[in-house]
């Protein structure tokens, strides 16, 4: 309410308060509150700085984990994509930020057990931490974790097996 007051209902500083206040109400479980505070954070977002702006990709990955954390999957993969794509464009691969939009789509499709669709992002992952982090990073652990995953599940167990062994060097 004092950032509207005090820069107007449409800035971007009113486009974080929302993101941080839905994700507040996120981690409390109320997520029916959160949910039109996203959805005006982006619309916020969207008509001060373009479609292909990255704080414009936050406030999608934003709603989209809510939405997917809701099981309404359908809703949020394309949010996932168009976020992955705009901090693709706006800030390069090898960002952070850029790096959790793919992340995020790589778990949304591991949560539906769409794997095969899951693997070729978690293996553009490893490659990037691996070179930003080098190859013993525990960041980089948790991408061969995930991968290993991946290919347990896709029944290749020889892969897996090996990445699982890895990932227990990179803890130890």
């Amino acid at each position: 309410e004092l950032a509207e007051k005090n820069v107007g209902p449409d800035h971007p500083d009113v486009a974080s308060s929302l993101d941080r206040l839905g994700m507040s109400l996120s981690a409390q479980g109320r997520l029916a509150e959160a949910e039109p505070l996203f959805k005006r954070s982006l619309a916020v977002r969207e008509s001060v700085h373009g479609p292909d702006h990255a704080d414009v990709a936050a406030s999608l990955d934003n709603l989209a984990d809510l939405l997917r954390s809701q099981g309404r999957h359908a809703e949020a993969e394309p949010l996932y994509k168009r976020s992955l794509a705009v901090r693709e464009k706006a800030l390069g691969t090898g960002h952070p930020d850029t790096v959790t939009s793919m992340n995020n789509l790589a778990i949304a499709y591991s949560s539906q057990s769409r794997y095969a669709e899951a693997e070729p992002l978690y293996k553009r992952l490893l490659a990037i931490k691996e070179k930003a982090l080098g190859p013993d990073h525990r960041d980089v652990e948790a991408s061969v974790y995930n991968l290993a995953q991946v290919y347990d599940f896709l029944g290749r167990s020889a892969e897996a097996e090996a990445l699982y062994r890895r990932s227990l060097a990179i803890r130890d």
